[in-house]
């Protein structure tokens, strides 16, 4: 099966079909550098969507990954960049081995081709002239053999007639020998170029032609390899990176079994976990009995009626439920009046009236009236808005419960070993430099260390002071806790005299050893601000945002629980609008909120506030 002898007139469309040959190599090609552009856009987008949920430095973020299912998802992440950099491989061998060789091969082709096609109709044209050489002699031989057949026909003609002269006569016999010579001549040129053409045409068609077509159908069954070639690396290229896929898959997997339940609960422990004990029961408090009501163990403060009550540490934990209580759900208790609110008075300053207009009493259990009064009470709310403003922590870290605590002395101890044993490397390493110099003075002097190393020295001491100053206090603490599997033990009287005189020293306050509270009736002393170990708790929620501004059209006195005392003309921020009772609820400052007489106020809502609605 050749071109050769089986297309050897089909030049042109021989000529078609590789130049379609190369417009499918080229179009398999343009298909491969689009395939190469899309892995490189997905292992970008991959790589993206890996670095987008990878968690930030320095926040809270890397805490949350200590736990089984966040490392899994972090190992996934991390798989998933490797995957998308076996993607970014195939790209990068797709073109390398595929689009630069094939796009060099394309132009080798074409350069081939254009050599075999060009020596074709170089051949084409050779032949060509032959057979305009034979049909030109050809012609000349068929028009001397008419002149020669004319001549001697004349020659006949005048032979045979009397009346022409000899001289005539011989004329035309001349005339006729020469038409005939002629006649030969081109007979035998016509002969010999007829051989030539033969000859020639027989080398062009069994020949010359199908050494070219020959040269053709290899050229082009070599594209045809080529191509075949190129779709196999293009299957190869794919599968050398499925073992590495392959193990980033088996890598998620392994991180997905890796997750341990109990494992994440017991951190969650060890994160949250105090370290006090659930609070005791409540005593009964008889009503019934005309006596006066005394302060049970568990209350936080005194009834109004009852003077001041000193807090004291010491003791055992007897009900101490505030600490677990969030400070929005204290303050949920500081609910409106349930009676529907005074009306305006008639005269533009209701304060001229004696005793002013005031809120209905409302009815509330004991504890929840101890709660109100105990988050209404401005020294105690001070002292949480103080440290929620940046008071300084403790270096001890004291404002944390107990179990809390501990971890953070033992992460401060471990990292000051850490540094310690960093510092005593370099030490190490300054005083064998120095062995060196006093051995070999060419190299250095060994007085020039005398300086570092002593500073080096200080550094150490400095640190180890710092650990056993923590030492002390983790052992401190590590006393109180209880024993595990033991019957919980608890230290008290540690910090009996440090409580607060003042509100600006409220984060000086301890709490006891064990972290317990009590409250004594006292009716000489003085209520003391008591800072827990739960003020952080307090300090996790926001206040209300404000969603307006009122003004007060009228002076209020609120005497009553729950309820503020405005001056007339006086501008204030409104934290919850009426709820339909008649009462709207407005902050002063960020200690003082409560609730005043809708129709006391003109309020003006901020339309983009949160939760505001628009009045017309």
């Amino acid at each position: 099966m050749s071109w050769g002898t089986e297309l050897w007139d089909q030049f042109d469309n021989l000529e078609k079909h590789t130049q379609w040959g190369i417009d499918i190599l080229e179009k398999y090609i343009k298909f491969v550098k689009e395939r190469t552009e899309i892995e490189l856009s997905y292992a970008k987008q991959l790589r993206n969507l890996s670095k987008k949920y990878q968690p930030k430095k320095n926040s809270k973020e890397e805490e949350e990954y200590r736990y089984t299912a966040c490392k899994a998802f972090l190992s996934t992440l991390n798989e998933t960049n490797d995957y998308a950099g076996q993607h970014e491989v195939i790209s990068e061998n797709m073109t390398s081995q595929i689009t630069v060789e094939l796009a060099r091969y394309v132009q080798e082709l074409k350069q081939e081709r254009k050599s075999h096609f060009h020596e074709g109709r170089k051949a084409q044209q050779h032949i060509e002239t032959c057979w305009k050489q034979l049909e030109s002699s050809k012609r000349r031989f068929e028009r001397d053999c008419k002149e020669a057949d004319r001549a001697q026909q004349y020659f006949e003609k005048m032979d045979a007639d009397i009346n022409v002269t000899k001289a005539d006569v011989e004329k035309a016999r001349q005339q006729a020998q020469i038409r005939h010579q002629m006649a030969e001549d081109s007979k035998a040129d016509y002969s010999s170029i007829l051989q030539k053409f033969n000859q020639q045409q027989r080398e062009y068609y069994h020949s010359h032609i199908p050494s070219i077509f020959q040269k053709i159908q290899e050229m082009e069954e070599r594209r045809i390899v080529r191509i075949g070639e190129s779709m196999k690396t293009y299957a190869e290229v794919d599968r050398q990176v499925i073992p590495i896929i392959g193990k980033c898959l088996d890598g998620i997997v392994k991180a997905a079994e890796s997750i341990d339940q109990k494992n994440d609960s017991q951190l969650v422990i060890e994160a949250y976990k105090s370290g006090f004990e659930p609070p005791g029961d409540f005593e009964f408090e008889d009503y019934t009995q005309p006596m006066k009501r005394t302060v049970s163990d568990n209350s936080l403060s005194n009834s109004r009626g009852d003077g001041k009550a000193e807090l004291k540490f010491g003791g055992k934990s007897k009900g101490k439920l505030w600490p677990f209580i969030k400070k929005n759900k204290l303050m949920s208790l500081l609910t409106s009046p349930h009676q529907p609110p005074p009306p305006p008075p008639a005269s533009a300053s209701p304060s001229a009236v004696p005793n002013g207009p005031q809120s209905p009493k409302q009815q509330k259990e004991p504890l929840s009236h101890r709660f109100n009064e105990f988050m209404t009470s401005k020294p105690k709310i001070h002292c949480f808005r103080s440290l929620k403003r940046g008071g300084a922590t403790p270096e001890d870290f004291s404002n944390l419960p107990p179990e809390q605590r501990r971890k953070k002395l033992q992460l401060k101890v471990d990292e000051l070993n850490k540094e310690i044993q960093k510092e005593t490397d370099q030490r190490d390493a300054i005083t064998k430099m120095k062995d060196v110099y006093l051995k070999n003075p060419q190299m250095g002097d060994p007085a020039s260390l005398d300086h570092k190393l002593t500073e080096v020295n200080q550094n150490i001491e400095k640190l180890r002071l710092e650990a056993q100053k923590f030492e002390a206090w983790l052992a401190e603490v590590e006393g109180r806790l209880p024993a595990r599997g033991d019957q919980a033990r608890r230290q008290s009287g540690m910090y009996d005299g440090q409580t607060a005189p003042t509100v600006n020293n409220c984060a000086q306050d301890r709490e006891s050893p064990d972290g317990s509270y009590t409250e004594e009736q006292s009716q000489e002393s003085e209520v003391k601000v008591l800072t827990t170990d739960f003020d952080d708790e307090f300090d996790d929620e926001e206040p209300l945002p404000a969603i307006g501004t009122c003004k007060a059209l009228y002076t209020f006195d609120g005497q009553n629980e729950g309820t503020i005392s405005v001056i007339e003309g006086e501008t204030l921020y409104v934290i919850e609008e009426d709820k339909g009772d008649g009462w709207t609820r407005i902050r002063r400052s960020e200690d003082e909120e409560g609730y005043v007489p809708t129709s006391y106020v003109e309020v003006y809502l901020d339309k983009n506030a949160k939760g505001a609605k628009t009045y017309i």
